[in-house]
């Protein structure tokens, strides 16, 4: 019993010395994968899955495997580009409005400061949201901290 005790507490430091960057609620994300650099992104504990802006999503095969490629633009400004990423999935989505959507979940390489990872993205159509990337807690548990009453703490917007 004490054995188990000494692991427990072993592992319980090691979480506690784990470093965790502060982040603000809302930073730049690049997504090198889709060639994005700084764009806009709202961080989200209360989402599961990251999603990006999507529109004119169009399946395809490339090589035998799912691919989707859709119509991106950071803000209502900027110039509309097309993207292409391979396709991990289809799931079901409970929206912020509450409803179920199906979405193509794409594989993407997000860096949010010095940190890069391989994960996933949900196309959704954002368009009336005010960030057109959401990063949520799968993406955040990579060694995150969220303080919800800064933002930009990553480094601010040109």
């Amino acid at each position: 019993m004490a054995q188990q005790s000494r692991s427990a507490a072993a592992i319980s430091k090691k979480k506690a010395a784990t470093k965790l960057t502060e982040i603000g609620w809302c930073e730049l994300v690049d997504i090198p994968s889709l060639g994005l650099d700084k764009v806009h992104a709202k961080m989200d504990s209360g989402a599961a899955t990251s999603s990006i802006h999507a529109t004119r999503i169009k399946a395809f095969e490339r090589g035998g495997e799912p691919w989707a490629e859709f119509s991106f633009h950071a803000s209502a400004k900027d110039h509309v580009i097309r993207l292409q990423a391979p396709v991990i999935d289809r799931r079901m989505v409970r929206s912020s409005n509450g409803k179920e959507q199906l979405r193509y979940v794409i594989a993407a390489q997000l860096k949010l400061g010095n940190l890069i990872w391989n994960g996933q993205l949900t196309l959704a159509n954002r368009g009336s949201m005010a960030f057109p990337v959401l990063i949520g807690r799968r993406g955040l548990k990579r060694g995150f901290l969220v303080n919800s009453s800064k933002k930009w703490m990553l480094g601010k917007p040109e």
